[in-house]
């Protein structure tokens, strides 16, 4: 069934704030009868109760569908499932631990459909986190907004709004949900908006989100960046960096041994070439250079013969055609 809405969820250790959650959903979405949707909800997981009350869920509204993952995979593989299933002519990202406002979805429906959007993602612009998260979290975007060329205050936050072509097009895997518009902007989905959007503090539970994901977010974004440029020719990179250093080693060799010839010419004192730190220098670069050129090789084959797989161990699925 074609839905106007889906409404991806990853759920990790969620259960109290569940059921509130979904009866938030209903009651905007009664509001706009108009639009016609899905809540998919993914177990990631969890060692709580969250399971049963989806099941529970799924058995009385048949809005709710939902995916179990046999243990926890991370938000990426989440997001990924939830993508693969959603059916809905825009698909809308969102956390279930009630920090982020389903008020917020037909305005977001109406910017990818109205407006043209390819993406929105929202912006936290007033938070209630702790001063611990907001300055490192305002130093990583201010970084990845440089790296990527993406004007967005916020890539972090989890509700956002894709066009259906967009979420059908893109590879989401290991931490990289942080950078889906990167992603998507990649592959050529580049009208890329952002909406304020209103943050709520927690209600329930803890944060499963330490300090140290701000440190792999960083090296998460300079993997995308040289994955999205690379992937499909790795010769472009290796190949190139390593040319440059086999040229610099064959020149500087060529200066090595011209220059011990023109000292022999000329009766001047003559140093062996072995005693000259930069003949080792010219050895290294020359290595290194076969080296490098070699891996480009090696990525070349790779790429063509052995596509990524992004399977995840399912153990249940409620109402997923």
């Amino acid at each position: 069934m074609k839905y106007n809405l889906s409404i991806v969820i990853p759920v990790f250790n969620e259960e109290e704030s569940i059921p509130e959650l979904i009866a938030w959903i209903e009651k905007v979405m009664t509001a706009h009868p108009m639009l016609t949707y899905e809540v998919l909800m993914i177990d990631d997981g969890s060692s709580d109760e969250s399971w049963e009350i989806i099941q529970g869920l799924a058995k009385n509204k048949l809005q709710v569908k939902g995916v179990k993952f046999a243990r926890n995979y991370g938000k990426s593989a989440a997001l990924h499932t939830g993508f693969r299933s959603a059916e809905g002519d825009v698909v809308i990202t969102m956390d279930a631990d009630m920090q982020d406002s389903p008020d917020e979805i037909p305005a977001l429906y109406d910017m990818v459909m109205k407006e043209g959007y390819d993406i929105v993602s929202g912006w936290k612009k007033k938070r209630h986190d702790p001063i611990s998260k907001t300055i490192p979290s305002k130093f990583f975007n201010f970084v990845t907004r440089k790296i990527s060329g993406i004007k967005l205050h916020d890539f972090n936050c989890g509700l956002k709004a894709y066009r259906h072509k967009v979420v059908k097009n893109i590879e989401v895997y290991g931490e990289m949900h942080r950078y889906i518009p990167v992603i998507a902007k990649w592959n050529g989905f580049r009208k890329i908006g952002e909406k304020v959007v209103q943050h709520r503090a927690r209600k329930y539970g803890e944060t499963k989100y330490g300090l140290e994901r701000f440190l792999y977010g960083f090296l998460d974004l300079l993997s995308i960046t040289f994955v999205s440029k690379f992937k499909k020719s790795p010769m472009h990179f290796f190949g190139a960096m390593g040319t440059l250093s086999f040229i610099f080693g064959f020149f500087v060799t060529i200066y090595i041994i011209g220059k011990k010839f023109y000292e022999m010419h000329y009766s001047l004192p003559v140093r062996e070439i072995t005693d000259q730190p930069l003949f080792f220098l010219a050895l290294v670069a020359l290595i290194v250079g076969v080296q490098l050129f070699l891996a480009g090789f090696i990525g070349e084959m790779i790429t063509m013969n052995s596509p990524r797989k992004l399977d995840y161990i399912v153990d249940e699925e409620i109402g997923i055609g």
